[in-house]
């Protein structure tokens, strides 16, 4: 009249339930010594036997996508300093806008201020953005 399961047991029978596997209640039964008869059946993932290697391909996957990523986004900055020019409307990193006066390897002098000729010296690196070019 009543049957003594072990825990594992009432998993694989609370899971064929739920997934309607008609076959995962097994014929596996455990006697109060804890000795298992029978052959019951094993539980596996979603995935099988193959969630390791799945795992890493996604995870392989993933930095191969970031590294390309990073390498446009860094290819398309250089291109936007290299081709920085004399009056082009720049916007800084520390939100100063400007417009180039002059140009050296490392630095760029903006022109902030129209009625007091204010300039300021920035690193050609602080550049942010191009904002809007003026033709000559």
């Amino acid at each position: 009249m009543f049957s003594i399961f072990t825990t594992n047991e009432i998993i694989v029978q609370l899971a064929g339930t739920q997934f309607g596997d008609e076959g995962a209640q097994g014929s596996a039964t455990t006697p109060v010594d804890g000795s298992v008869t029978g052959e019951g059946p094993v539980a596996t993932g979603p995935f099988g036997d193959n969630f390791f290697p799945m795992l890493m391909l996604l995870l392989v996957g993933m930095i191969v996508f970031s590294f390309f990523g990073g390498r446009k986004q860094k290819k398309r900055r250089a291109s936007m300093l290299d081709s920085l020019a004399k009056r082009d409307q720049v916007l800084t990193r520390g939100g100063v806008f400007g417009t180039i006066v002059e140009i050296k390897p490392d630095r760029v002098v903006l022109k902030v201020d129209e009625s007091s000729n204010t300039r300021i010296t920035v690193l050609r690196d602080s550049i942010e953005q191009v904002t809007a070019e003026t033709t000559s």
